[in-house]
């Protein structure tokens, strides 16, 4: 978040991206605040190669998955689901690895 006031909680203030960067359109039309968030989207700086960093992409991921729609959401859901077999199948793997080495 490089521009403009917070208004509480590290978030922008909404506003204040009318005045800054989107002069002339009209603050309650839906289509400019949607564009407005999306420009608050691109911008914002999250710390990365951090527990932090990771939790919030996923976050990202999770909120543009819900405003996703048809296919793009069905992929979104695949991906999801393959990584966590994925992940289930990892964790199998070293739960075998160490009962195993135990009975041995």
């Amino acid at each position: 978040m490089t521009w403009g006031a917070s208004s509480g909680a590290g978030r922008p203030d909404p506003t204040r991206r009318f005045h800054d960067d989107l002069v002339g359109l009209d603050p309650d039309d839906p289509e400019a605040r949607a564009f407005a968030e999306h420009l608050d989207r691109m911008e914002r700086v999250r710390p990365m190669f951090t527990v932090e960093g990771e939790l919030s992409g996923v976050r990202d991921f999770a909120e543009s998955a819900n405003r996703a729609g048809g296919l793009q959401r069905w992929a979104a859901w695949l991906l999801v689901v393959l990584v966590l077999l994925g992940t289930g199948y990892v964790i199998y793997g070293v739960l075998e690895f160490v009962v195993g080495s135990w009975l041995v």
